[in-house]
């Protein structure tokens, strides 16, 4: 996904950037019903865990380490998500592809997370709706500093990526939309509690040994993309919700 800065404090989406000729458009020309409710908690569906990589011997920094994300996947839930996929390039979007839209929203999900962290709330008018925007300035606001700082993801911190739900409806005007809401796990190094409000559970990681160990967090975040397919719309997408669990409630 390209990315250029096309002013001082804006930021501007190249055509492709997530389905086929897409970009993250305005997010007023992006409406429609909201979203469905909070996404259930995932945890249970997966698995977790550190190992140590191959790599070409231990050198002077150790052994080189890799996180190893195991998710089990309801075989309904996929079949599901692979019907709407196939539904979408039939009658919306031919050249529409799963692969090109997971790397897309990847980087949008990596450059959001970190104007997120930043504070740099202006620089997202064009990525997220007006309603979520209005959202995040009002919770932004109230995060102690290390939380803020965890909402950050670096693209190459990204352990694993996946698509929590796909849906295409109708609205009272009959527009069409589709929304995809995908799931990233990413690794953080942000000094949060081992268990934050609510007593909810951090995962940690620890790489290297006793002098040179690196605590990082294993954190999951929640970010839905919306396209109006309706003829003569602007095929762009835009960012209808964010959610960082345990982080910004």
């Amino acid at each position: 996904m390209a990315l250029r800065w096309a002013a001082p404090g804006r930021v501007r989406w190249l055509a492709r950037a997530l389905a086929g000729p897409a970009r993250l458009l305005p997010p007023a020309a992006a409406t429609g019903p909201p979203g469905p409710g909070r996404l259930p908690p995932r945890w249970s569906s997966a698995r977790f865990a550190s190992t140590a990589g191959p790599g070409p011997g231990p050198g002077p920094e150790g052994p080189q380490r890799r996180v190893v994300v195991v998710r089990i996947t309801s075989p309904f839930a996929w079949l599901r998500t692979r019907f709407y996929y196939l539904l979408i390039r039939l009658y919306f979007d031919q050249e529409f592809s799963v692969e090109e839209f997971t790397r897309g929203a990847k980087q949008a999900f990596s450059v959001v997370s970190k104007l997120l962290s930043q504070r740099k709330l202006d620089l997202l008018d064009e990525l997220v709706s007006p309603e979520v925007l209005q959202v995040l300035k009002e919770k932004i606001s109230l995060l102690p500093d290390s939380h803020r700082d965890a909402l950050a993801a670096d693209i190459d911190s990204i352990m694993y990526t996946t698509e929590g739900d796909v849906r295409i409806y109708y609205d009272d005007d009959g527009r069409k939309f589709v929304s995809i809401l995908m799931c990233f796990w990413y690794l953080n190094g942000a000094n949060l509690p081992d268990e934050v409000p609510g007593g909810a559970k951090v995962f940690q990681i620890v790489f290297g040994d006793e002098s040179t160990k690196e605590k990082k967090h294993l954190l999951t975040a929640n970010y839905e993309f919306q396209r109006e397919f309706t003829e003569g719309a602007k095929p762009d997408w835009t960012i209808t919700r964010i959610e960082h669990p345990r982080l910004l409630e």
